[in-house]
């Protein structure tokens, strides 16, 4: 059996399809037992980062293992001995829950004399009991989403990538899915997640940020929370959509985003509350309150997003100044 450190560990990790560049020299790496969150909107390359690691698609350039073996050179064996849980995960409709795991636990290669109780084990796991001879199709998309995690861990995998495994199911049913992913880790299974909720990532002990294909943070949740520079300030007032341009003007705000109906203002220090309210009074906007908040994860990746923005606005501009 091969020895391993880490599941998983990149270096310069790059994709292009073309002139397009998916992901661009990603490094991270997973510890054994731990839950990893690939965070970000759609079309950051979170997916196409997956697959490279699940040997799926060749890297274009950089290197990673994953349980030891070269995604590259070695990705039957990587495929052999993880679960992956796609968005778009193939169960049979006209299969029960039971004889989906069944199946899966066949096409993994489970011995015929275990199926049976790993079959039971994974139900009971996956609080399937009350539904485990409905037929597929009858299931709701929260129950086939736990029916699609067992199936892809009907193998006992030690490493489990799941690629948006909640997208499109109620936040009650999301909190119990990752109660599930919890007790995986527990035993000791690593996990890589992506999500594009901000909320997700919280059960991580890692979150990568992606952006434009590039990794532009990795730490926990807590240790990101704390790089935000300034302090966030959320402002119930009138109008937020015309609040919101009006601060974002100010030279004593570095960033400013509407959060349903509040607005979000990272400035350098408490004391511009006084200005701010003046501001927006002035511009005929009532101001409600003003409190200093800790940041989400939601704050800071729009807060690195913006300036990763405005990073490659300065590049094009230089870019285009040598040009001439």
């Amino acid at each position: 059996m091969i020895e391993y450190q880490n599941a998983v560990e990149t270096k310069n990790l790059t994709k292009k399809f073309g002139s397009f560049v998916a992901v661009n020299q990603v490094n991270f790496y997973i510890p054994k037992g731990e839950i990893f969150g690939l965070l970000g909107p759609n079309g950051a390359g979170k997916t196409t980062t997956i697959r490279m690691l699940c040997g799926i698609i060749k890297p274009t350039s950089g290197t990673g293992t994953v349980l030891g073996f070269n995604i590259t050179k070695e990705p039957e064996q990587i495929k052999k001995r993880i679960g992956y849980m796609s968005q778009k995960f193939s169960l049979y409709n006209d299969l029960t829950a039971s004889e989906n795991i069944n199946f899966y636990a066949s096409l993994y290669g489970v011995p015929k004399e275990n199926r049976k109780q790993r079959v039971d084990e994974l139900i009971k796991m996956s609080g399937l009991k009350g539904h485990k001879n409905q037929l597929t199709k009858n299931l709701s998309g929260a129950w086939r989403q736990r029916l699609a995690l067992a199936c892809a861990i009907a193998h006992d995998p030690p490493m489990v990538f799941l690629d948006e495994p909640t997208a499109g199911v109620d936040p009650v049913s999301r909190r119990e899915f990752w109660d599930l992913i919890y007790q995986m880790a527990g035993r000791g299974v690593s996990v890589l997640a992506t999500t594009h909720y901000m909320d997700e990532a919280e059960y991580c002990n890692t979150v990568g940020m992606m952006y434009r294909g590039k990794l532009i943070s990795v730490a926990s949740p807590d240790t990101i929370k704390e790089t935000l520079p300034g302090v966030l300030l959320q402002i119930d007032c009138t109008n937020t959509e015309k609040a919101a341009p009006i601060l974002e003007a100010l030279t004593e705000t570095m960033d400013v985003a509407i959060h349903g109906n509040m607005i979000h203002a990272v400035v350098h220090d408490a004391k511009q509350e006084r200005l701010i309210r003046k501001v927006l009074a002035k511009n005929g906007i009532a101001v409600n309150s003003i409190e200093i908040i800790q940041p989400s994860l939601e704050d800071i990746f729009i807060s690195m997003v913006q300036r990763e923005r405005a990073e490659d606005e300065r590049t094009l501009a230089l870019s285009e100044t040598q040009g001439d």
